[in-house]
């Protein structure tokens, strides 16, 4: 019987080395100077790549590259599998010094990474990688051991979630907005603002809440694949947004947003730390799943 991995077609590691450095600088001298060959060299490469998959993968602008929809798509395939084995090699001396924790965009750039030096003072023993993507990790073959992801019980077999904290949502703006648009006091006053939207689509589920749907088209306004997005336009002054408290205290604490009303509303979602029951790495797991709620305690 054939190899499995020949029957696929994998393609050649520099190849796929190449491609990652390339995507991620869009731009072949940079990826060169990382991977310390020619740029010639990762043109190559990345050209063998292409013939290879029988796709394009850039674009070759004046000044550097730009990734087609079919690179975009493979870029972060690619990424995940080149991490796995780099993890998979570092971890045959040092298995429980590595541990990669799988999150939202949102929650990664806005929560963990702002208070991830802390976990490393208090366990510098423990290499961390951060994946941040919307899409749900395996466990098994993208080598995650520990993710907080946004939903609700019951989580697959096999797997143990734990609440963080719950998803109460409330509406926040830019105070340079609230103080030069139309005044807000009470939601239908919402009508006069643009509303922005994330992948969750929240705001008919707030007005049925707090009432004033009636007055106010919830389906108008621009709308964003990640809750940051979303949140980045209201820092903006570019409308509303709904979110909750983990995304957005550092914001309001620096001014850059403020809450437009006095109170939140309920979901029946929460963040939850998730992770497999048998895991590999239970030691260093354990260490962050500790962390994560102290941290959630402390704020």
């Amino acid at each position: 019987m054939k190899n499995l991995l020949q029957t696929r077609g994998l393609p050649p590691l520099n190849a796929l080395r190449a491609f990652e450095a390339s995507a991620r600088h869009l731009n072949f001298r940079l990826a060169a100077d990382e991977l310390g060959v020619t740029q010639g060299a990762v043109a190559q490469q990345v050209r063998h790549l292409e013939n290879v998959v029988d796709v394009q993968l850039f674009q070759r602008l004046p000044r550097g590259l730009a990734l087609t929809s079919d690179g975009l798509e493979y870029f972060p395939a690619v990424q995940r599998a080149l991490l796995i084995i780099a993890d998979a090699t570092e971890a045959l001396g040092q298995r429980s010094t590595f541990l990669t924790i799988s999150t939202t965009p949102s929650f990664a750039a806005k929560w963990l990474i702002p208070r991830l030096s802390d976990f490393g003072r208090l366990h510098p023993d423990i290499e961390v990688r951060v994946m941040a993507d919307e899409k749900l990790s395996n466990f098994q073959t993208d080598g995650v051991d520990i993710a907080v992801r946004l939903g609700k019980p019951p989580f697959p077999s096999g797997l143990t979630g734990e609440l963080l904290f719950p998803l109460d949502m409330f509406a926040v703006a830019s105070p340079k907005l609230l103080s030069a648009g139309p005044p807000i006091r009470s939601p239908s006053d919402l009508a006069k603002h643009v509303l922005l939207h994330d992948a969750h689509n929240s705001w008919p589920e707030f007005f049925d809440v707090v009432g004033g749907r009636t007055r106010v088209d919830t389906l108008k306004g621009p709308r964003f694949s990640q809750s940051l997005l979303a949140i980045d336009a209201a820092i903006a002054g570019q409308g509303i947004a709904l979110t909750s408290e983990p995304l957005v205290e550092r914001d309001i604490a620096e001014g850059r947003l403020r809450r437009v009303f006095d109170f939140s509303f309920p979901t029946s979602l929460g963040f939850y730390v998730v992770y497999p029951q048998a895991n590999l790495h239970r030691e260093a797991s354990e260490s962050m799943r500790k962390w994560l709620f102290a941290q959630y305690k402390q704020a």
